[in-house]
């Protein structure tokens, strides 16, 4: 009999966990479940009791993972959310196995990844997005003395240089495309945020001895198989750098695949909730980055919202109001202070692979007028990672709309896809 839950919660990041608990601490019969081997999501990856302590957000990590530990939540490690068979159904897969999980309501926390805009030369082994750059470090990959370029745009290039500087990595530079001005602007908002501050401080000292230039972006990576210079402009000149890895990423984009193939409704590049964090599709809420890309605090106390809402307990939930009105504001002022300058659009010339699953390239898509259009004729989108690289980078690039979303989710083995749904075993009471 496939189980079935009060709530589940897809994505084990701060503001899955923050749900789970929650709602599990209400009494309800919780779910948690994630692709990854262990619970914490990027912001949290790799974070152990025993050293907690020692890292930025180690605090909140340690109070959450003890608070959901002592609650009768059930975690399960390495399932993918593949598709939704039915109302209040959720098809899984992990490794070999498939199977269903019922819901009464549903949170999604399956936060976000990296924006990729292609270039001369990004395919070069040792090119990597800034946050994987710093996930393969943060799961053992050896940075000691290796020379880093990190360039693209958002906070997490701070963040991950300070990373790499404490593992021993040599940063060469970090280049933010975002205009001084903006970023002046943006940092005088956080006047209201001082925790915010204070950390932006403290990555900027840690990563002291390395330049840090604004107005600047990447134009090209060289190499014999992998990249060994990398090109950067400042749209008046350009100088060459020399270095071992590139970590490149364009601020964050949601992953609303999930939400997509659910019918929640998207606005903005974004899924709409309600003050109570629920979707138009009843039953279905969000948080975190689904909803605005606003950091571990934000995801916390949205979380906990939802967490709050799927129990029944809607005076709990809304009494978080306040402090969820300070990180949506606070969402919307980094989309504002790290948003795209046009000249990025003209980085690929007419060879550069746009679609790397499927080699296509700049000038294949140049012909072509839609998503739908580029699909059909150059299988832009159609390869393993199902568009969640070349179709935002195409939506930025020639401000192309992707209609809606096909399950599954992600990549599934026939078996999973031709499964029949079993009966549900009902939850307590039922």
């Amino acid at each position: 009999m496939t189980v079935r839950f009060d709530v589940v919660v897809v994505g084990a990041g701060p503001g899955g966990i923050a749900a789970a608990a929650v709602a599990a601490e209400s009494g309800r019969r919780v779910c948690l479940l994630d692709d990854n081997a262990a619970p914490g999501g990027q912001i949290w990856r790799g974070f152990r009791a025993e050293t907690a302590r020692q890292h930025l957000h180690g605090r909140s990590f340690l109070g959450w993972t003890q608070r959901l530990s002592r609650t009768e939540c059930e975690v399960w490690n390495g399932w993918q959310a593949i598709e939704a068979p039915s109302p209040g159904r959720l098809r899984l897969e992990r490794d070999s196995e498939t199977r269903d999980i019922g819901f009464a309501k549903l949170i999604l926390a399956t936060g976000a990844r990296e924006r990729f805009l292609p270039f001369p030369g990004w395919t070069l082994q040792g090119v990597m997005g800034a946050g994987g750059l710093q996930a393969l470090v943060k799961s053992g990959l050896d940075a000691k003395g290796k020379r880093v370029v990190l360039a693209g745009s958002g906070p997490l290039l701070l963040a991950v240089a300070a990373g790499l500087t404490k593992s021993g990595a040599r940063i060469a530079g970090i280049y933010e495309q975002a205009q001084l001005g903006r970023l002046a602007a943006f940092g005088i908002s956080l006047l209201g945020h001082p925790a915010k501050l204070a950390e932006g401080a403290r990555y900027r000292i840690q990563t002291s001895s390395a330049p840090y230039r604004t107005g600047c972006w990447v134009v090209g990576a060289k190499g014999k198989g992998r990249v060994e210079q990398v090109i950067v402009t400042d749209g008046r000149k350009e100088w060459t750098l020399a270095c071992d890895w590139l970590g490149c990423g364009f601020h964050l984009v949601p992953n609303l695949e999930l939400p997509q193939v659910l019918g929640c409704r998207i606005t903005g590049g974004y899924v709409a909730v309600d003050d109570l964090q629920q979707s138009s599709v009843p039953h279905v809420a969000c948080v975190g980055e689904l909803t605005g890309v606003g950091g571990v605090e934000k995801a916390l106390v949205e979380g906990q919202i939802a967490g709050w809402a799927a129990a029944g307990r809607d005076a709990e939930a809304h009494a978080l109001a306040p402090r969820r009105k300070k990180f949506e504001r606070f969402a919307m002022q980094i989309d504002c202070a790290f948003a795209l300058r046009p000249e990025l659009r003209g980085l690929a010339d007419a060879e550069t692979l746009v679609c790397r699953c499927e080699d296509v390239t700049h000038a294949a898509l140049k012909e072509r007028s839609s998503w739908r259009e580029a699909k059909l004729h150059t299988r832009c989108g159609m390869g393993a990672c199902q568009g969640r690289v070349c179709g935002t980078a195409t939506e930025f690039l020639f401000r192309w709309e992707r209609a809606g979303m096909r399950p599954p989710v992600y990549p599934a083995k026939v078996f999973t896809l031709a499964a029949e749904g079993e009966p549900l075993k009902a939850v307590h009471g039922e």
